[in-house]
């Protein structure tokens, strides 16, 4: 059973602030999220070939990875640091891998805690490695038993040893592929916004359950495999195989998926690339990681200052582990991290942490539709939308897509926002067409299935309960 939001947790946008959030949350060694100070959060890969072995993978993550991301912070006199392992999928399939790299970085964590006094803390971000073609949910995948791993994986990181339990789920995966490379608003509403959000209450029931048995802070989740890829192939202002128009509107659906995570048990810290997390952070209250101008290691997108505005952890999304003229690349790439926290913080212990927010979120406000619904006060606007609707999963995340597109429509007609013809004529087609869909939930779902019955074959309704 899950508890639907239906009323803002903030009520005004401007409350919002980085470094706090209305339910902060403590854990690992002296870590506080959202209580006043913004925290780095590095994140890494580990090199190819060292996954095939249990002994070079946890020498690669805890030798190596782990001691030079925290003695960088204590050499540059950094307080806090969360370190982000995204598991590489061999962690999830070979016996005794996962074990051994969660319970060493928990005692490197340890060790340096209790000899410098540096606040850590390790989220382990386990792989959902189901597939549409196979069944996500547990007995249908008979080839690869994935759906079984996947809890297993949840038990291998909090039984050795996590801080944080998350994950980047694929539920509605299968449609929203079809969606993005389509232009078919209608199909990721279906994929995301509903089948997505079903599988979130399944998996995050369990995983909420499995990390309270053990004491393990219950993160979040992101919509990594739909708006993500939705913003990334929408690209810069080079790029025109995905109108970001589109892609704004999708990041929105996201929101109402992703935060079933919270409504399940989880507490926050959401995950770093889910640039949603200004909008759920409105709604539920709860500490966000986010990325942008500190992530270009990984990725470059349209809003990198603006995902600082109201921050609890900053992340540089991920980079693989080498040498650079500076360090290791985490070592690089934390001191990158740290010292914009650094300036966070020092703006909160000044009185400047609302100038300097909105100096973040106004370089970026008008950049590209994206940024600008996930300004903090747009945002927000979209929240509300979501919380009206909150008890149906349905009607919510079609009431986000409706209020993004609006709101994107509005800001090109206060000559805020700078469109292109065809961004235009897609963004005024996904009004029409969502706003054309029924109301009712049962026959939203039995015209998307005869719709999508020979363009998404991959689509099973067992995988979401039906």
């Amino acid at each position: 059973m899950t508890t639907k939001f239906t009323k803002m947790a903030y009520d005004k946008a401007d409350d919002m602030l980085f470094g706090h959030a209305k339910k902060p949350v403590s854990y690992g060694l002296g870590i506080k999220v959202g209580a006043g100070r913004v925290i780095p959060e590095i994140n890494y890969a580990p090199r190819a070939g060292t996954e095939k072995s249990i002994e070079r993978i946890t020498k690669e993550y805890v030798d190596y990875i782990s001691k030079d991301a925290i003695t960088r912070a204590l050499t540059l006199g950094f307080p806090d640091l969360q370190l982000e392992t995204e598991w590489v999928s061999q962690m999830g399939t070979v016996p005794g891998m996962a074990a051994s790299v969660v319970s060493g970085q928990k005692a490197i964590t340890e060790k340096y805690h209790k000899e410098y006094g540096i606040n850590l803390a390790v989220r382990h971000t386990i792989p959902d490695q189901r597939e549409a073609e196979h069944g996500l949910r547990e007995g249908m995948d008979k080839k690869f038993g994935y759906p079984e791993k996947f809890i297993e994986c949840c038990e291998n990181a909090c039984e050795n040893g996590a801080d944080v339990l998350s994950v980047e789920s694929v539920g509605g995966k299968e449609f929203a592929d079809y969606a993005v490379t389509h232009g078919d608003i209608t199909a990721f509403l279906f994929g995301v916004g509903y089948l997505g959000s079903i599988d979130m209450e399944h998996i995050w029931t369990e995983m909420v359950s499995i990390a309270k048995k053990n004491k393990v802070i219950p993160g979040g989740d992101t919509n990594c495999s739909g708006a993500n890829v939705s913003m990334f192939m929408a690209g810069g202002l080079l790029d025109n195989d995905v109108q970001r128009t589109f892609s704004a509107v999708t990041r929105a659906i996201s929101a109402a998926r992703t935060m079933v995570a919270i409504e399940a048990g989880a507490t926050g810290p959401d995950k770093d690339c889910g640039y949603e997390g200004p909008i759920i952070k409105s709604i539920t209250g709860t500490p966000t990681a986010q990325e942008g101008k500190n992530c270009q290691c990984a990725h470059a997108d349209l809003q990198g200052n603006l995902m600082a505005q109201c921050c609890d952890l900053w992340s540089n999304e991920s980079v693989e582990y080498h040498p650079e003229f500076g360090g290791s690349s985490v070592q690089c790439w934390l001191g990158s991290l740290g010292y914009e926290t650094s300036l966070m913080n020092t703006a909160i212990a000044t009185g400047q942490g609302k100038v300097l927010r909105d100096l973040y979120m106004t370089t970026d406000r008008t950049r590209g539709p994206e940024g600008y619904i996930l300004a903090y006060d747009n945002a927000w606007q979209i929240g509300k939308a979501i919380t009206e609707n909150g008890d149906n999963y349905y009607l919510r995340a079609k009431a986000a897509g409706i209020t993004a597109a609006k709101i994107i429509r509005a800001g090109y007609d206060k000559k805020e926002l700078i469109l292109t013809k065809k961004q235009l004529d897609v963004l005024d087609k996904i009004v029409v067409e969502l706003e054309a869909l029924p109301d009712d939930e049962d026959k939203f779902y039995d015209y998307c299935v005869k719709k999508y019955q020979h363009d998404v074959p991959t689509f099973n309704p067992k995988s979401y309960g039906f």
